[in-house]
C-alpha cells in the first residue's frame, strides 16, 4: 500500500526524528546532525509541514517556510519576480530508504507547492549538488535552476558545498498570486 500524506502534528515529531536519522545514515542529510533534531525540523519561519506515513510510521517529511524576498540572492530574486515581501521555501524534504520507490518525494513536493500557490507565495528551494537524486527529481518536476553558489558549510569532500537554487513551475507560469 502506498504511504499517505497529511499535515504534521506534534505527535509525529518522534517519528520524524527517527526518519531523519535513517536518512542521515543513508544520505548524509542533513550534512551535520543537529543538536536538537526536532527544532531543526521546525525552523522559526516554518508555516506548514507534512508527513508521509506507512503502516510502520513516518517515511517522509516536507515543510514550507516563509522567508523575506530580500534574503534571496540577486539571480533567484530576479527569477521569482515577486512584488511581495515574502516567498515560500521548500524545507526539510526527505524520504527514508524504506519509503522510497513510491513517488513520495514528488508527492511531498506537490503538496508543498499547492499550499504555496494557495497562499499566493512564489516558491523556491535550494539543494546541494551532492543530492543528485533530488536535483533530478526537481528538474523532472519542472523546477528551473536559476543560480548556483558555494555555501558556507562543507560537503562530504570537505569543500564548500555547491548549492543550486530553483524556482517552482508555478513561478514560471505566474500561478503564485502576484
Amino acid at each position: 500500500m502506498k504511504p499517505s500524506i497529511r499535515s504534521r502534528t506534534p505527535h509525529d515529531m518522534d517519528g520524524c526524528v527517527e526518519a531523519l536519522a535513517a536518512v542521515q545514515r543513508a544520505d548524509r542529510y542533513p550534512v551535520d546532525w543537529p543538536a536538537d533534531p526536532a527544532r531543526w525540523l521546525t525552523p522559526a519561519d516554518l508555516v506548514s509541514a507534512w508527513v508521509a506515513l506507512d503502516d510502520e510510521g513516518v517515511v517522509g517529511h516536507v515543510g514550507l517556510s516563509r522567508i523575506p524576498l530580500a534574503s534571496l540572492g540577486p539571480a533567484l530574486a530576479q527569477a521569482v519576480g515577486a512584488s511581495g515581501e515574502l516567498v515560500g521555501a521548500v524545507t526539510r524534504l526527505f524520504v527514508t530508504p524504506r519509503g522510497r520507490g513510491h513517488g513520495l518525494a514528488r508527492d511531498l513536493l506537490d503538496t508543498v507547492r499547492k499550499d504555496a500557490v494557495a497562499r499566493g507565495l512564489p516558491l523556491v528551494l535550494d539543494v546541494s549538488d551532492e543530492g543528485q537524486a533530488a536535483v533530478a527529481l526537481y528538474e523532472r518536476a519542472g523546477w528551473r535552476r536559476v543560480a548556483s553558489a558555494r555555501a558556507r558549510w562543507l560537503n562530504s569532500a570537505g569543500e564548500h558545498a555547491l548549492v543550486h537554487s530553483y524556482v517552482s513551475p508555478d513561478v514560471q507560469n505566474g500561478l503564485h498570486g502576484r
